[in-house]
């Protein structure tokens, strides 16, 4: 093992110019991240001055077989920290040998967005809090709670310090370093609700380079798990599953905060209050571009709106848009979108053409000096907390919150405690062949 570990740290700037970059892309399922390395004669600090590159297509999900080749064409360049020295990460997106975005490619159409003079002008802001469970390897279990078993109530596992309610810091603190040292703009880390959840936060980040930088740190964090010694003694794995568990614990999220240059001027509390209001008229739009399986965590509890129901308001946690105290003091500043899942694609969820970018492009035209000026004076709290009109045809009047009926329906049918009914259900799967994949419900149905 200390041979290896010797041979896996070796500094090949001490006998060699050549480099290694690895060629990182999002594969067939729209989650999944692949790479590749290739040996490079020199350093290399554009990507434009990269070679392209092609992957088997037909391996991914993304071409079929007997057309397999799809190109990689690199657009980012981050420093490699498991390789150290000149070695280099590159986010790349892929095309055909035509030139076309295939697919799965989303990152094409927000970079044409975000390349648009209109919205340049902006200077689009992002700050992205990504979420994610750590799991016991062979379990899938979250790292710190008793196998087959439930730890305590949720309540003083955010933040909190100590063996009995931080799981995995290690690991997490390993990851900050990396992005750091890989030149990601990551700007912090904390513990989450749920035990086993942590959270980091990208930004703030320009444009296109946010969803380089959120999907580099998510390939970061599997690759330490994957390579780091402090990992395996641990024996975890990541999930972004939005609700890894069912029941009253926590989803994950990746609350996206934005800004524009005119929401962040004096005044820009009337095109904040401008984008919300657009925000709401595409509300079903939005939600089927912010990860699959989000219908499981945006239930309107655990820190969540309903799926159906779009609502705002100021330092609510239970809205689908919330705007921060300081905000509303100052009248300018940002918001928070708290409706994508921990497995969205930022790239759809910041720039595709069915998603928010353009309708916040759009609010920053048309306001008038005088609306501004309006806004100016000290917001009205009582009409920021109060708006949960929904604002699309994704409403649905009768709409019942369906984790809470469903619990309801157990109570009445189950001879014992749901407490007891997930323990059971948990050995049941203990004991079948079947091993879920990350993400997957652990819960099993008694059939």
């Amino acid at each position: 093992m200390a041979l290896l570990n010797d041979l896996v740290n070796i500094n090949l700037s001490d006998t060699t110019e050549k480099i290694i970059a690895e060629y990182i892309w999002i594969g067939g399922s729209g989650m999944d991240l692949r790479s590749k390395a290739r040996t490079l004669p020199g350093p290399v600090t554009d990507p434009a001055k990269l070679p392209k590159w092609n992957y088997d297509g037909s391996s991914t999900g993304q071409a079929p077989g007997d057309d397999s080749e799809v190109i990689l064409y690199p657009q980012s360049i981050f420093k490699d920290p498991f390789r150290k020295g000149n070695n280099i990460l590159v986010m790349c997106d892929a095309y055909t040998p035509a030139g076309e975005p295939i697919p799965t490619n989303k990152r094409f159409n927000a970079a044409q967005i975000f390349s648009d003079p209109v919205v340049a002008a902006e200077e689009p802001w992002y700050g992205i809090e990504q979420e994610y469970t750590l799991l016991q390897k062979d379990i899938n279990w979250p790292l710190g709670w008793p196998v087959g078993g439930f730890p305590g109530p949720q309540g003083p596992y955010y933040c909190g310090v100590g063996a009995d309610k931080s799981f995995g810091r290690d690991v997490v603190d390993a990851h900050y370093k990396a992005c750091l040292y890989a030149g990601i703009n990551i700007s912090g880390i904390n513990g989450e609700v749920m035990p086993g959840q942590w959270e980091f936060q990208v930004g703030p980040s320009v444009g296109i380079s946010a969803g380089d930088e959120v999907w580099v740190a998510r390939y970061i964090l599997e690759a330490c798990i994957v390579t780091l010694r402090i990992a395996e003694i641990a024996g975890v794995v990541v999930s972004f599953d939005p609700k890894p568990i069912p029941g009253d614990w926590n989803g994950a999220g990746a609350h996206t905060n934005y800004s524009t240059k005119s929401m962040r001027n004096e005044g820009g509390i009337a095109v904040i209050k401008k984008a919300i209001e657009k925000l709401g008229l595409r509300h079903k739009e939005h939600i089927a571009a912010y990860g699959e399986g989000n219908e499981r965590r945006l239930t309107g509890r655990h820190e969540t709106a309903d799926i159906h129901t779009f609502s705002w308001g100021v330092a609510n946690r239970g809205a689908s848009i919330r705007v921060g105290r300081d905000t509303e003091k100052e009248g300018k500043g940002y918001f928070e979108d708290r409706r994508p899942a921990s497995n969205m694609d930022p790239y759809v969820d910041f720039g595709d053409d069915e998603c928010e970018l353009d309708d916040i492009a759009e609010s920053v035209e048309g306001i008038s000096e005088s609306e501004v000026e309006d806004e100016n004076d000290a917001v009205n709290e009582e009409e920021w907390t109060s708006s949960t009109e929904d604002k699309s045809e994704f409403c649905d009047d009768d709409a019942v919150d369906v984790e809470a009926t469903a619990e309801a329906a157990l109570k009445k049918l189950l001879p014992f405690s749901l407490e007891e009914f997930e323990k059971v259900c948990f050995l049941k799967y203990q004991l079948s062949d079947k091993r879920p994949g990350i993400g997957d419900v652990i819960a099993v149905p008694l059939v």
